[in-house]
C-alpha cells in the first residue's frame, strides 16, 4: 500500500492510498483565500471516486493528487467514508468551490484565469460570472487545442499566463489531464493557486445540466451523469463505481492489506 504523505495543516484519511483532505467548503475557501493573500504557491485538485480509483491504478496521478495543497472530496461516497472515520468532512463540490473563491475574491480583488474547455464554453463561463459577481476580475482565458502542446506552446502557455498576473487559474480539462497538467506547469507559473474543477466550466456555461440537489446529496450523481452522457461515462460509472465499491470493502475489511 502506498502511504499518505503528511501535508502541513491539512488533515487527510486514505481512501485507497490517496490522502483526501477532511474539510468543509467554507475551509477550503479560506485555505484558498489565505494562499492568494500570502502568494503562496499551491494546487487543489478536486476528487471523486474516478480520480481515487485512476490514482490507485497510477502511482504518477496519486504523488500528484497527494502532493497537492489540497485534495477535495468531490463526491458523497469520499464524503461517507471520512465521516465513517469519524471527521467533520463536507462535499466540496467543484464547481461550489468554484462560486465561493470567485464571490470571496471580489473584496480582495482576486484575478482569474481560466484555461480549458472551448472559445464558447469559456465566453459563456465568464459572460455568466460577471454578471453574478459584479466587479468580477478575469486576467484571461484561453482554450486549448484538444492535442498535447509542444514545447513551444507550452513556454508560450507559461508567458502568457505570467504575463496576465492572475491570482487563481482555474483548470478544465477532465481527469487525470487537468491532474497532470497542475504537476507540469506549477514550478513554471507564477500565480500563487492553481485548481483543477473538471466538468466545472461546463455547469457554470450551461452546456451541461447538473444534476438536481437531492440527487447529489444521497450520492446519486452519477446515474444523472450517466443519462445524460451514456456513450461517454457508461465505462467509468458502471464498471468504474463497482470496481471502487469492491476496493473499498477491501479496505475496510482488510485494513493491513488495504490499497494494495
Amino acid at each position: 500500500m502506498r502511504p499518505v504523505p503528511e501535508v502541513q495543516n491539512d488533515r487527510r484519511f486514505n481512501v485507497l492510498g490517496v490522502g483526501i483532505s477532511a474539510l468543509t467548503r467554507e475551509e477550503a475557501t479560506q485555505r484558498v483565500m489565505g494562499w492568494v493573500q500570502r502568494c503562496e504557491a499551491a494546487y487543489v485538485n478536486v476528487c471523486t471516486a474516478d480520480t481515487v480509483l485512476r490514482c490507485h491504478d497510477d502511482p504518477r496521478l496519486a504523488a500528484i493528487v497527494n502532493g497537492a495543497g489540497m485534495a477535495t472530496p468531490d463526491g458523497m461516497p469520499l464524503v461517507w467514508l471520512g465521516r465513517w472515520q469519524g471527521l467533520e468532512v463536507e462535499r466540496v463540490y467543484g464547481p461550489d468551490l468554484m462560486l465561493s473563491v470567485c464571490g470571496r475574491g471580489l473584496a480582495l480583488g482576486v484575478r482569474h484565469y481560466f484555461y480549458g474547455g472551448t472559445d464558447q464554453v469559456l465566453s459563456d463561463l465568464i459572460r455568466r460570472f460577471m454578471v453574478r459577481f459584479p466587479g468580477f476580475q478575469v486576467a484571461g482565458f484561453w482554450a486549448p487545442p484538444f492535442r498535447a502542446l509542444t514545447e513551444r506552446e507550452e513556454a508560450e502557455v507559461v508567458d502568457r499566463i505570467n504575463a496576465a498576473r492572475p491570482d487563481v487559474v482555474w483548470v478544465g480539462l477532465g481527469t487525470p489531464k487537468q491532474d497532470f497538467w497542475l504537476a507540469k506547469f506549477r514550478p513554471r507559473l507564477e500565480a500563487p493557486v492553481l485548481i483543477a474543477v473538471g466538468a466545472a466550466f461546463n455547469f457554470h456555461a450551461g452546456s451541461v445540466w447538473q444534476a438536481p440537489r437531492w440527487m447529489m446529496r444521497i450520492g446519486m450523481e452519477w446515474f444523472f451523469r450517466l443519462l445524460m452522457e451514456p456513450g461517454r461515462l457508461w465505462r467509468r460509472y458502471l464498471i468504474g463505481n463497482f470496481r471502487f465499491v469492491m476496493l473499498i470493502c477491501r479496505q475496510l475489511l482488510f485494513p493491513a492489506g488495504k490499497g494494495s
